[in-house]
């Protein structure tokens, strides 16, 4: 009897640890994430115009219907989603080219995996100002050297297509190599005797790949596809540093900036517009796209990871 009293009160204790453990944890989540999420709500239903207005007016869904109505919101949106598209799969390729080539038996791997990690710790900001100068003068300096008349003309930030692509270059530079890097830890745990027996059976690289690498690291591609999905939706600071949202153009015959990504219009909308009610609600949108997006991108690749 008295060895159950032991044994209860210390699994007692060990509840009341791990609550004492988690509870800082979760004010610090509680104040940080939850209580701003639902206040930003809150302030979304009204007609906040600036951190000085006291006498809030609640305004119900106006700031939604007007965001989904407004031309400039709608291209934001299309824009960020072309680009996402194409971010989310040139990453995913490059990352994971990168991890199989560092999981390879070539010589200075350890070198190599180096190397593609460190400009993801480079700042955004900074990442952006850097690939402006390489845009706007590295390239038209080579160009002149190598006598390419693309590269003199210098319009990679002045082109809506090309300046798009040029985001992309910079983002999967600076973000390839963290991807990389759970690639690079899924590829560890498939089984080597697995893949040589495979070849033994006379499977080929890409028979190998396709048919025993691949599906034995797919809870890593459901994550990788997470975080660049999210990512290329909340990407700003290199946004804001290499194109500031230019060039401009015509769209419904609205002058709009072409590469003003969704987080740089809720920016703009908010800050430089004064418009905090408008720009919360967008981000809110925002959110919930995001929620939807992620949703569905988890649930199909969950189904196709295997147990091993």
């Amino acid at each position: 009897m008295s060895k159950n009293k032991k044994a209860l009160s210390r699994d007692d204790r060990a509840k009341r640890n791990f609550y004492r453990l988690v509870l800082p944890a979760f004010i610090i989540f509680a104040l940080v994430i939850i209580v701003p999420f639902f206040l930003g709500f809150y302030y979304s239903l009204t007609d906040w115009k600036s951190v000085t207005q006291t006498n809030l007016q609640f305004v119900g869904l106006k700031n939604f219907t007007e965001s989904l109505a407004d031309t400039r919101f709608q291209y934001s949106l299309m824009i960020t989603v072309i680009f996402a598209l194409f971010n989310v799969v040139v990453v995913n390729i490059v990352s994971f080219s990168l991890a199989l080539l560092v999981s390879s038996k070539i010589k200075l791997k350890d070198i190599f995996r180096a190397g593609f990690f460190i400009p993801n710790l480079i700042g955004g900001l900074v990442l952006g100002y850097i690939w402006q100068f390489i845009y706007n003068s590295v390239f038209p300096a080579l160009g002149q050297l190598i006598g390419s008349q693309f590269l003199i003309d210098n319009l990679f930030l002045g082109d809506v297509k090309l300046a798009v692509t040029a985001l992309i270059i910079t983002n999967t530079w600076q973000y390839a190599g963290y991807i990389m890097m759970i690639y690079f830890a899924a590829l560890q745990n498939v089984p080597s005797s697995l893949v040589e027996s495979a070849s033994l059976d006379g499977a080929n690289a890409w028979q190998r790949l396709r048919h025993i690498i691949i599906p034995m690291v797919m809870p890593a591609f459901t994550v990788s596809l997470f975080l660049t999905i999210t990512n290329s939706f909340k990407i700003f600071d290199v946004n804001f540093s290499l194109t500031g949202g230019g060039p401009s153009l015509l769209w419904h015959d609205k002058a709009i900036q072409s590469t003003e990504f969704i987080t740089m219009n809720i920016y703009n909308t908010a800050s430089g517009d004064n418009l905090m009610a408008l720009g919360q609600a967008r981000a809110v949108i925002l959110f919930f796209i995001l929620v939807v997006i992620s949703l569905i991108q988890t649930s199909i690749t969950k189904r196709k990871e295997i147990d091993l």
